[in-house]
């Protein structure tokens, strides 16, 4: 009986003590160790900017997106020397988000 006293109290100990000194989930990675695209491309917008379905000012507005919204660059397109375009992704959530989401369109620089 007092054997597995001891013995529980030494499991109950254990298992109230020993996560304090582990971290959380269990491994530490640094930063460096991680594989992030090096080539992205993340502005954050100063202004309110439109979302356009092409490179077009008569296209199709698809959004209007506020202030300080984050989105990647994936490519851009130059018309001529005063229209330049980004085509760009909007941050989203793939698993949360609505899957009917716009999150890709054109916008005027």
């Amino acid at each position: 009986m007092i054997k597995n006293l001891i013995k529980n109290f030494c499991l109950i100990s254990f298992a109230l003590i020993a996560p304090i000194t582990l971290p959380a989930g269990g491994i530490q990675k640094s930063f460096s160790q991680n594989n992030f695209p090096k080539n992205t491309k993340e502005i954050i917008l100063t202004s309110n900017a439109s979302l356009y379905s092409f490179p077009e000012l008569n296209a199709k507005e698809l959004l209007v997106l506020d202030i300080g919204t984050t989105v990647s660059v994936l490519r851009n397109w130059k018309k001529d020397e005063s229209e330049i375009w980004f085509r760009v992704e909007l941050a989203s959530n793939k698993l949360l988000d609505d899957p009917n989401k716009i999150t890709k369109g054109w916008i005027k620089m």
